[in-house]
């Protein structure tokens, strides 16, 4: 969904921020400009107020006919994803063209991961590392995903064995907020879902399968973007 700002008297927005952790060292130059508490912000026609990192209000800086915003403040507003590669000196908005494996963020207190290559195969395919919950018995499975809010996708792979899962959701962990509900039928196979994790934390991962049913996740070809 394109989203729009309403800037009052802006002449435009050029996103820069310290916040994102971005120094350039001997490229900095020296300016002179004006912070402007005045202006006020609408976002999809609703107030906005410019914050940093730790919740402070931030007030933008005009500077030669333009206003500036901080680039984590654009990106909380808008709901892009925002990380800071200093290895480059590069600001990354929305998606990454690479996808980042979930496995380094996987959580679960339980034992469902594993890398036994007579549980980590699906189909003919052995997928090396995956979440397998084949436990006796009706049960609720799941585990945790901590993305940190470094990326805009979460893209998860997930497959029924033996019997259809009824109830499977992702939730922000925070807020308790599904943000995605389905069912898995063994019919479907490996099934995927894109998933918009956008500013998000953490997720928590949940199955609720019948007896006689399995729950199995690849770690390695799920991934965030």
């Amino acid at each position: 969904m394109k989203k729009k700002w309403i800037a009052a008297g802006a002449a435009g927005i050029f996103l820069l921020s310290a916040s994102a952790g971005v120094y350039a060292g001997n490229n900095l130059q020296q300016i002179k400009a004006f912070l402007d508490p005045s202006m006020k912000f609408l976002v999809n026609g609703k107030p906005f107020q410019p914050q940093n990192d730790k919740g402070a209000a931030l007030a933008p800086i005009s500077y030669n006919g333009s206003t500036y915003l901080p680039v984590r403040a654009i990106s909380n507003a808008l709901g892009v994803s925002i990380e800071y590669n200093g290895a480059t000196n590069t600001v990354i908005l929305g998606e990454k063209l690479a996808g980042v494996p979930i496995a380094d963020s996987y959580g679960n207190s339980g034992s469902q991961r594993t890398k036994d290559p007579q549980s980590t195969s699906y189909n003919g395919k052995d997928y090396k590392d995956v979440h397998f919950n084949n436990l006796k018995g009706a049960r609720s499975d799941g585990f945790m995903l901590y993305p940190k809010g470094k990326y805009q996708k979460l893209v998860l792979q997930t497959a029924a064995i033996g019997e259809d899962i009824e109830e499977f959701f992702v939730s922000d962990s925070d807020s308790d907020v599904r943000l995605k509900s389905d069912s898995i039928a063994v019919a479907d196979g490996l099934k995927t879902y894109e998933i918009d994790i956008s500013g998000y934390e953490s997720l928590f991962v949940h199955a609720k399968i019948k007896d006689g049913g399995s729950f199995f996740v690849p770690l390695t070809t799920s991934y965030y973007k």
